[in-house]
């Protein structure tokens, strides 16, 4: 429920709205199309198109439905994890934020890897520094989270801005040199592509429209929290799916050979179209992209170790608040420590136990969705997805497919990929060993009591 008027304004400076939301929410989610490039060269243009147009229908749309319902009907800091141990009870809701938890970190260390790759545009020889460049990234970033969710608020609409104007820019290039829309564009002959192509493929979409329940984790930070998401993830959405389809199409349209699109990035795009000067801007955008993802999800999971220490899940240090900023600098210290350990993986592995990790927390998310419907019918949803139970369960299994389509591609075939599978099923199973571990921290401190 939205806050009293007499409250929000009193506290009015506390509170993240509508625009920095959508900004937050940007990139909790996306960033940019920046991390799409592999598609082309995997699937090919025309059927990357169809993954990036057809993929939020399938993955992201219930996802958005489901957060718009659960998070009206609670919007309070710990966001999934409080609905799902509201609705399945105290065990799933561990399960749900210590996968998420698993995930977020997975999903922590692919941004300062992306921001090498781009910086390295300008500054070639900073790939010689990787680690030393990324664990600084972890740490501005952490920094930045310490001072509180107005200031990441703030920063979250200063890189959207600048991950937005070299797209425009490049758009504008575009359309002055003839961008047709033809999927049938110079890209376009791609023969058959392999399952475990189209399964990579799949992943790599999939992660790039996922997030959607992250901004929920600071509802109670969020000003008359109701309207604003609804208001902001339309925004967001829409933002996302144009930006995405109109660069598959520019990329189709230039005839630039893919494993150039893959191995250089967007930059490379630009000089095609625009030349160096939009080459430039796009490497940069890609820079600010990176700080945008990192800022926003560190902000988004930082709240859950305290939300899930409160309940006695987690140790009690996680809990501690900044009087004078609000901020769990020590949720936030925790988690930047456990990132900087992750780095040294690769994108392509990192991204798929970020998938397997994060669709599993989410269909929790949607049992606990339809577990509150059959039991806690009559209680107010300022958000109804207009659907019964059954409809909800049906509404389930579209992302569901989805998710277990894009592992069985994957697995089809053994491929390099495997052992990040194995991993990312072995650390769900670590669920089950926090949670006994949880339970006998001692007397006083049961899981969600």
């Amino acid at each position: 429920m939205d806050r009293p008027v007499n409250a929000r304004t009193r506290t009015r400076r506390r509170y993240l709205r509508p625009a920095a939301l959508t900004a937050v929410i940007f990139f909790s989610v996306s960033g940019g199309p920046y991390g799409l490039e592999p598609v082309i060269s995997l699937v090919g243009g025309p059927n990357a198109l169809l993954l990036v147009l057809v993929t939020p229908v399938l993955w992201a749309v219930p996802v958005i439905l489901m957060v718009l319902e659960l998070n009206g009907m609670m919007p309070r800091n710990g966001g999934y994890y409080q609905w799902v141990k509201t609705g399945l009870g105290p065990m799933w809701g561990f399960f749900e934020g210590w996968w998420t938890w698993l995930y977020m970190f997975v999903d922590l260390a692919i941004y300062p890897v992306l921001f090498v790759e781009y910086a390295s545009y300008f500054f070639p020889e900073v790939s010689g520094f990787r680690y030393g460049v990324c664990l600084a990234i972890v740490w501005i970033c952490a920094g930045l989270n310490l001072l509180g969710i107005l200031p990441v608020g703030r920063s979250s609409v200063a890189f959207g801005s600048a991950v937005m104007a070299p797209f425009v820019v490049l758009f504008v290039a575009a359309f002055r040199h003839g961008l047709s829309f033809h999927p049938e564009g110079m890209m376009a002959g791609h023969g058959s592509p392999g399952i475990s192509a189209v399964g990579m493929g799949m992943f790599i979409v999939m992660w790039n429209y996922l997030g959607w329940d992250n901004s929920s984790t600071f509802a109670e930070e969020v000003d008359r929290p109701v309207r604003s998401y609804l208001v902001s993830i339309a925004w967001a959405f829409g933002l996302i799916l144009a930006t995405y389809a109109l660069s598959i199409l520019a990329a189709m349209q230039t005839g630039l050979d893919p494993a150039t699109l893959e191995k250089e990035g967007f930059p490379s795009l630009g000089f095609q179209i625009g030349g160096t000067s939009v080459a430039r801007l796009l490497a940069a955008g890609g820079m600010a992209s990176a700080l945008g993802l990192f800022v926003a999800n560190l902000l988004s999971v930082s709240r859950l170790p305290k939300a899930m220490s409160d309940d006695g899940c987690l140790p009690s240090v996680l809990r501690k608040v900044d009087r004078r900023r609000g901020t769990p600098y020590v949720s936030i210290i925790a988690c930047a420590t456990v990132v900087s350990g992750m780095v040294f993986w690769k994108f392509e592995d990192l991204l798929i136990i970020d998938v397997v990790l994060y669709g599993c927390a989410l269909f929790l998310e949607f049992f606990a969705l339809i577990s509150l419907r059959r039991r806690q019918p009559g209680i107010e949803r300022p958000f109804r997805i207009p659907l019964s139970p059954k409809g909800l369960v049906a509404m389930t299994c579209l992302p569901a497919l989805c998710f277990l389509a894009g592992i069985a591609a994957l697995a089809a075939n053994e491929s390099i990929h495997t052992t990040a599978l194995v991993f990312a099923f072995a650390s769900l199973c670590t669920a089950p060993v926090a949670w006994r571990a949880a339970r006998q921290r001692g007397p006083g401190s049961a899981p969600g009591s």
